[in-house]
């Protein structure tokens, strides 16, 4: 197999983010000193016992941690904003809006659901005495962690979607738009609910996300046709603007990737390699050539985000573990099949050849909240590490959902070959 085969595969399992998650592993529970001083969050008086560049940015002391969430992360949330943007254009899943209406639908059940479940967990845990129900602090401190369970990883539900139902079943269209239109929602929880509370957000500096938006509002209405000047000329501004402001920084080109001329129809994300030639630039828009030459470099770094997130004891499982593995599998499964099922009783059916067996999966496969999730978790919990490990754990545990999904949908005979593509 030539090299670039090798390169593909890796990239289509998602084997660089699998491989980081079972590193991070090993190095916390076999060395967890040495994890946490090349991986571990500087606090204050800590930053000590953490491996750091010696210069701040922005009061932000620079350390692996960092350059992964903070700036390597932008790169990450970039193409999702791209795949939510083109979906938009016309051609594109989001486009016109009817045709999406039923997996928008469920969409929502997958975040009303997994919100639902988890504070019912919360409760639960409370009722039972193992949380403190008297203790104001520590319930709105766990309460934090209610955003954790709306994410699903979408190159994973992809994949499993693949495996489940095979390939060209409409089912994995519905699933895919699903999970972009719930990875849109949870950029929006993450800018507004999951700030850094020791540092309250300081809007004046959003002034310079503007201006970034601006720039490249003039440079789409100067027809700049390269994708580089988008980003390295407006992406600066907003992320700037949003480290000063408090805010995520990692969320910084979600507000110029949407400027980026577009095609002509919706090429997707997760388009066979045979269906485009990418050597032909000039077939293709900024906004796809951005998507398709900066995937290699984020599938590969996704290794370097699982080193640095994912690396949690297995002795700190604990209820927040169980909780967030049972918002994302119960809430979300119980959510989308449930919404799902209503918007085709008022009006909008589900797919051809997709029925409530195929709901139910799809739900149960957008459970796999992997990569979105672990961030997210961080985010929730940026200063307890203990509730943090819990949380990320239930996340990582997320991920063997995709091998009962598989497993399942065999013995229940839901795969459909399909030598066409199937729209929603």
């Amino acid at each position: 197999m030539s090299a670039r085969g090798i390169l593909n595969l890796l990239q289509e399992f998602s084997i660089p983010l699998i491989a980081g998650v079972f590193c991070a592993l090993l190095g916390a529970n076999l060395d967890p000193e040495w994890y946490q001083h090349w991986f571990g969050v500087a606090h204050g008086g800590e930053s000590e016992h953490v491996f750091h560049f010696g210069f701040s940015v922005f009061g932000h002391l620079v350390t692996l941690n960092f350059l992964i969430n903070d700036v390597f992360m932008v790169f990450f949330f970039g193409v999702a904003a791209k795949e939510i943007t083109e979906a938009c254009l016309p051609g594109g899943s989001l486009n016109p809006l009817r045709k999406a209406i039923n997996p928008l639908f469920a969409t929502l059940g997958g975040v009303v659901g997994p919100v639902g479940v988890f504070f019912l967990a919360l409760w639960g845990a409370t009722q039972m005495g193992i949380y403190d129900g008297s203790d104001a602090v520590q319930q709105a401190a766990l309460r934090r962690g209610w955003g954790i369970p709306t994410a699903t990883d979408i190159a994973l539900a992809w994949l499993v979607a693949r495996a489940v139902f095979g390939k060209g079943h409409p089912a994995i269209n519905f699933l895919l738009l699903l999970a972009v239109a719930d990875d849109a929602i949870g950029l929006a929880i993450i800018a507004v609910f999951y700030g850094d509370p020791a540092h309250p957000t300081d809007p004046r500096w959003l002034a310079l996300v503007l201006l970034g938006m601006a720039i490249a509002y003039g440079m789409r209405r100067a027809r700049v046709r390269s994708w580089i000047p988008y980003i390295a000329i407006s992406g600066p501004l907003a992320w700037c603007g949003l480290l000063l402001a408090h805010l995520h920084a990692a969320l910084a080109l979600v507000f110029i990737v949407p400027f980026l001329p577009g095609p002509r129809r919706d090429t997707g994300l997760f388009v066979e390699e045979d269906e485009v030639d990418l050597g032909a630039n000039a077939e293709h828009s900024p906004l796809h050539l951005f998507e398709h030459q900066m995937k290699t470099f984020v599938d590969l770094g996704l290794f370097f985000f699982a080193m640095g997130n994912a690396g949690v004891e297995l002795a700190g499982i604990g209820t927040m573990t169980w909780i967030i593995l049972g918002s994302l599998v119960v809430g979300k499964t119980v959510g989308i099949t449930a919404f799902a099922l209503v918007g085709a009783r008022i009006g909008f059916p589900l797919p051809s050849r997709m029925g409530p067996r195929e709901a139910v999966m799809a739900g149960f496969v957008a459970a796999l909240g992997l990569t979105v999730a672990l961030f997210v978790a961080g985010a929730a919990f940026p200063t307890d590490l203990h509730l943090q490990g819990q949380a990320k754990m239930g996340a990582l545990f997320s991920g063997f959902v995709g091998l009962a999904a598989i497993a399942l949908g065999r013995a229940f005979g839901l795969r459909r070959r399909s030598d066409g593509e199937s729209e929603i």
